[in-house]
């Protein structure tokens, strides 16, 4: 559970997140882990980098960084003004390649990407640095998540190599999008899931991502239709597919 931004935390989210996938038969292994639970962790692996000589503290703001492109590298030798800092991890050159399964061959430029931020100027840690921290200590060995997360990877890949932890198998799975609002999260028409329409949703979901679903098994229960989607589950349906529009 990513829990770390504790101001920006709704009371009773998580409880409703972990109710809702019950709802819809999905269920984990073993006891939830909490990041707000883990920071010794991340504090471990900051430390770590640092000893490497691999990170640097940066004073810039986001107006100041506002803008497309990577971060251009300006507190790199000191930070230009004076108070609270982020901590950002120094980038090599070179290209990041890997695999993924929805999504093919990837290939992104380090420094065109940026120096990244794994500790915020607040002192919480950041997405990019607990994500790899916990999929290592978790043996994690495949991460399934939406394509908006693509451009991060190669920034968590770099860290694992630079932590010497082992990179897990990715797939991007396409964004539910609106025409004109973009990834439906953020637009108007988002809701959150019913659970007293667990078997349509995860029919509608199956036929988004283009697995082909029989028009019967809508009519199926939950456990019919998750037994049935792994049964027939094919990454070629959504392969490089970044984007599906959301039905009128």
């Amino acid at each position: 559970m990513e829990d770390l931004d504790r101001e920006r935390e709704v009371p009773g989210c998580a409880d409703e997140m972990l109710r809702t996938l019950e709802a819809h038969g999905l269920t984990w292994d073993g006891a939830v882990e909490y990041q707000s639970q883990r920071t010794v962790y991340y504090a471990e692996a900051l430390a770590q980098l640092a000893r490497r000589g691999l990170l640097f503290e940066c004073s810039c703001t986001r107006r100041e960084l506002a803008g497309d492109g990577g971060y251009p590298g300006t507190c790199r030798s000191a930070p230009q003004h004076a108070g609270p800092t982020a901590t950002r991890f120094r980038v090599a050159d070179g290209v990041i390649e890997f695999e993924d399964r929805a999504q093919g061959h990837c290939a992104f430029s380090l420094r065109e990407r940026g120096d990244v931020v794994v500790r915020r100027r607040d002192g919480v840690f950041a997405y990019q640095l607990a994500v790899v921290v916990d999929d290592a200590r978790q043996g994690v060995t495949d991460v399934v998540r939406g394509a908006d997360l693509l451009d991060n990877t190669p920034w968590q890949i770099a860290l694992q190599r630079a932590l010497e932890l082992p990179t897990p198998r990715y797939t991007h799975l396409p964004l539910v999008v609106e025409r004109q609002q973009g990834k439906l999260s953020k637009s108007r028409r988002s809701l959150a899931l019913d659970s007293r329409a667990t078997e349509t949703q995860l029919y509608q979901a199956l036929t988004m991502l283009n697995q082909g679903p029989p028009a019967t098994l809508k009519l199926e229960s939950v456990a019919a239709i998750l037994a049935w989607a792994g049964a027939h589950w094919r990454v070629e349906g959504f392969q490089g597919v970044k984007e599906v529009l959301l039905p009128e």
